[in-house]
């Protein structure tokens, strides 16, 4: 599901005799028709919207389905919680775990007896401490994870290391589609707020003046919360002075004001979509930003944050992300070569004589 969606460029149409060399306007190829093969075009165009509207029904029902299958993972994300947090200990059989990668990171016999004995006794010296849970699980996340560690300043981090959970909650049946990031916090000196919350609503049907854009859902509009923050503690804003000069006596005095602060948290303020799609570029850039974020929360770090903690998700990303630069390279060098073909004014290759339609795909 696309968190944003860029617009459609008119495609460029072939010619049946050849490939066009630049494209055509669809409203000018529509013109060309004879009215007869026009008029069937607009039923194929009526049954195409019929399409998309149908579409749109796929959409609703796999959110249903998402709905009713986020009710069972729930308890296991509630398992995960408790581990996180340290109410609960995890049994010796739920800890065994196999990694495929133990037999390329197993040690030498004799290191690991070497390693065993200085561990005896540095128990010996001092008690083994056992911390509570996984601490700062989340804030980990946060600080690993690129899309995240952009928005988080150093302020920030002692205010994450209370977050417990972060949990998505979709919108009940008959209600207009969306979903809801909570971020569960525990009791801390910062703010009263238990849980705080971001909703995003959706769309999933047609635009009526544009049907042949739909493309799924799409994130339209966002919501944050108000923080009650405790008394010095707002980290979204800073206190600065600013001396002024009196015009007529000369006299200087200084002010304070608050301005606002970079901070994770303005992610519970954000921008307003408007309701007449009018808006800036950088307001703009903004806003479907803050959707992308909102998804990949929704999509990537709550279904499988214990591999974002351990950094295999990010492994899997950037290797999904070399893949991609690889093809990338290997169509500029591409590109290259064929400068360099005709920089070579010296040498004429003999021209091929070209295939017959048929026998360019085999």
């Amino acid at each position: 599901m696309d968190a944003n969606k860029a617009g459609k460029g008119e495609q460029g149409m072939q010619n049946p005799g050849g490939q066009m060399d630049r494209p055509v306007s669809f409203h000018f190829m529509e013109s060309m028709l004879p009215k007869a093969v026009k008029r069937r075009v607009h039923a194929l165009k009526r049954l195409q919207v019929q399409c998309a509207n149908i579409e749109a029904k796929f959409y609703e029902e796999v959110h249903e389905l998402e709905r009713k299958y986020a009710a069972l993972y729930q308890p296991l994300f509630d398992k995960r919680r408790d581990i996180v947090t340290g109410t609960v200990e995890p049994t010796d059989e739920e800890c065994e775990w196999h990694s495929d990668r133990e037999e390329e990171e197993e040690l030498a016999e004799e290191v690991k007896e070497k390693a065993a004995i200085e561990d005896a006794k540095k128990e010996e010296a001092t008690p083994e401490e056992d911390p509570k849970g996984i601490p700062e699980f989340w804030l980990t996340i946060f600080k690993t994870v690129d899309m995240l560690s952009d928005m988080l300043q150093e302020h920030d981090e002692p205010i994450l290391k209370h977050l417990k959970d972060i949990q998505v909650k979709f919108s009940e049946p008959g209600q207009p589609m969306s979903f809801t990031l909570e971020f569960h916090f525990e009791s801390n000196g910062y703010f009263n707020n238990a849980v705080l919350t971001k909703v995003y609503k959706m769309k999933s049907e047609p635009d009526a003046s544009e049907p042949f854009s739909f493309e799924g859902p799409e994130i339209i509009d966002c919501e944050g919360c108000q923080i009650d923050w405790h008394k010095g503690k707002d980290v979204t804003v800073k206190t600065i002075k600013k001396k002024q000069k009196h015009k007529g006596r000369g006299t200087v005095r200084t002010v304070t004001k608050q301005v606002p602060n970079d901070s994770f948290f303005n992610f519970f303020n954000p921008v307003k979509a408007s309701p007449d799609g009018e808006m800036d570029e950088d307001s703009e850039f903004t806003l479907a930003t803050d959707f992308e974020i909102g998804h990949f929360f929704r999509e990537r770090i709550v279904p499988r944050a214990v591999l974002y903690f351990t950094g295999e998700a990010l492994e899997d990303d950037e290797s999904f992300e070399e893949e991609e630069l690889e093809e990338g390279d290997e169509e500029e060098q591409d590109d290259e070569g064929d400068d360099d073909d005709d920089d070579e004014g010296d040498f004429v290759p003999k021209k091929e004589q070209p295939q017959p339609a048929e026998c360019k795909q085999q």
